[in-house]
């Protein structure tokens, strides 16, 4: 009894921890998608007062809504650093979301890892989907979010980061002097097109993602996928 105490209390905290990072990530999910001012603009070291006419024209302030801050988070003197830490975090869960939304549809469309995801033989298909492989009495082992929670802080230390000095072109840009995929042989014009649509497509993700999050809770997440 001692030793399943110790395992519930194991598996409630890192479930809080989850929860904890899920909240912040909403929160910066939700400041993101209010501020389209939030561009993949130059990163400056001067960090100057700056007009918020000065962000009007920037990449993805675009019909039909054009520069949309209804919250106010650039109005006064706003510093370019400012202007790109807000850029920096909707680009960053943009394509935090992307990947998630695609997860979603991957998994709700019947397509799991192979083999089992613990040594009692449990497989992966055999535990639900969404929230419920977090909470719930079919959740995942604690050891199971214990690797997720590590692998995400791995990532983000190791690779989803702007490291300074190695020709990164703008806020967002992790090539960081590795990874490249032919980018440089693109004209200024393309370079700026799919800038564009991964902005776009990430803004679309975090409402979508959210949307899927909502259906989840209220149990008819299901409908939207044919065949489950």
């Amino acid at each position: 009894k001692h030793l399943q105490s110790q395992y519930h209390d194991t598996h409630n905290f890192f479930i809080s921890l989850i929860f904890q990072i899920i909240y912040t990530m909403k929160t910066f999910i939700a400041a993101s998608l209010i501020a389209s001012a939030a561009a993949f603009a130059p990163a400056k070291t001067s960090s100057s007062s700056t007009s918020l006419k000065a962000f009007e024209d920037e990449l993805g302030a675009q019909p039909p809504l054009g520069f949309f801050d209804p919250f106010g988070l650039l109005n006064g003197d706003c510093s370019q650093e400012r202007f790109d830490r807000l850029r920096y975090v909707e680009i960053k869960h943009g394509r935090i979301c992307q990947l998630a939304f695609l997860g979603q549809i991957v998994t709700r469309g019947g397509l799991h890892l192979p083999g089992s995801i613990n040594y009692a033989g449990d497989s992966f298909d055999s535990f639900p989907n969404g929230v419920a492989a977090l909470i719930g009495p079919n959740s995942i082992p604690t050891a199971g979010l214990v690797q997720i929670v590590a692998f995400v802080g791995f990532l983000e230390c190791a690779f989803m980061r702007d490291v300074p000095g190695t020709g990164n072109e703008f806020v967002g840009d992790f090539r960081n002097g590795f990874i490249d995929y032919g980018w440089d042989s693109f004209d200024e014009e393309t370079k700026l097109n799919k800038r564009a649509i991964e902005l776009n497509q990430g803004r679309a993700a975090q409402m979508g993602l959210l949307g899927l999050m909502v259906h989840d809770q209220l149990g008819n997440v299901d409908q939207f996928f044919p065949g489950n």
